[in-house]
């Protein structure tokens, strides 16, 4: 097995925290909220044993990396350009790169924006749709309903952190289970993707009696310690930019990716399964799709419930290219 390395390096000005192991080209893996560069451990040694150099960070905002004050700072333009500076300093000029939930429309405007650097795409649990008329927190609106959606509910600047900071750990557990595949189906009107107007998503959350089995005790001890020690702003802040990267991409409105691409998501993954649309809309968004994958069973942390099922269309996809 694959030893992994831990850096530090500068990336677009800031400091990047990345964990990486094997030599070959280049596959640099985005995660999402609330993770870490720990959420592709399984991937790192799978693609480092299939012959390339696999390397995951900490998104600006996580763990070691850099975590600036403003909220605009965590703009996509400014995650693009924060793995552009990783290629850079890796010594690279080019990747394949790989992006799950936040990190999935990360990786997919940074081959949006610079197909010469991103030379192939894979997106896991959200699929890429390109840049529409609405505004964002306009379509939140019409899909919270009679309560808010849960990006509407993570725009106001402190409410979130005041009820995940008292108990980072039962918070954190919660959102993993209630959006793993593992979780039973919500009561009516319990869905953990809305919150009442003033409430909390605590209050939607299910706290399992034991931990599943994707999720050792382990696991878990690092992503609350990480948590812990950054606090949670830093990743809610990218849900605070959707209406300012919609204004920052106006000059890319309903362009696809042409690069080679991948999706694989969840039968019962929300973002998935919202997305119904998108995925349908492939022919035309990616054309360049070498493969739609929807894992029976999954919820929403797809390389860590089903990474054997995941490593395996990884490695076919980059060996594909």
């Amino acid at each position: 097995m694959a030893e992994l390395k831990h850096r530090v390096i500068m990336a677009n000005g800031i400091r990047i925290h990345l964990v990486e192991a094997g030599t070959g080209p280049l596959v640099l893996m985005v995660h999402g909220f609330p993770e870490s560069w720990y959420s592709w451990r399984h991937q790192l040694h799978a693609l480092a044993d299939a012959g390339y150099r696999a390397a995951a960070i900490d998104v600006r905002g996580y763990g070691r990396s850099s975590a600036p004050a403003g909220i605009d700072e965590y703009r996509m333009t400014k995650h693009v350009a924060d793995n552009l500076g990783v290629v850079e300093a890796l010594g690279e000029k080019s990747a394949t790169i790989v992006g799950h939930d936040w990190g999935a429309p990360i990786a997919a405007n940074s081959a949006l924006l610079r197909p010469d650097v991103f030379r192939a795409l894979a997106l896991l649990s959200v699929p890429y749709s390109p840049r529409g008329a609405r505004r964002p927190s306009e379509a939140f609106r019409v899909m919270g309903g009679k309560e808010e959606f849960y990006i509407e509910y993570f725009q106001q600047p402190g409410r979130a952190e005041a009820e995940i900071e008292p108990d980072v750990s039962g918070w954190l557990l919660g959102f993993y289970y209630s959006a793993s595949g593992d979780a039973p189906a919500p009561a009516a009107g319990g869905t953990m993707a809305t919150i009442p107007h003033g409430g909390r998503m605590r209050d939607r959350l299910t706290i399992p009696e034991k931990l599943p089995g994707w999720l050792t005790a382990e696991d878990l001890d690092f992503y609350v310690s990480e948590f812990e020690r950054t606090g949670l702003t830093g990743g809610l802040n990218r849900y605070r930019n959707v209406d300012r990267d919609w204004e920052d991409l106006a000059a890319f409105t309903g362009q696809p990716i042409t690069v080679p691409s991948l999706f694989v998501g969840g039968e019962k993954d929300g973002p998935t399964r919202w997305g119904g649309a998108a995925i349908a809309n492939f022919s035309k968004t990616l054309p360049g799709l070498r493969g739609s994958h929807v894992l029976s069973g999954c919820g929403h942390w797809v390389q860590q419930e089903r990474p054997r099922e995941v490593n395996e269309l990884l490695v076919k996809f980059v060996k594909g290219l």
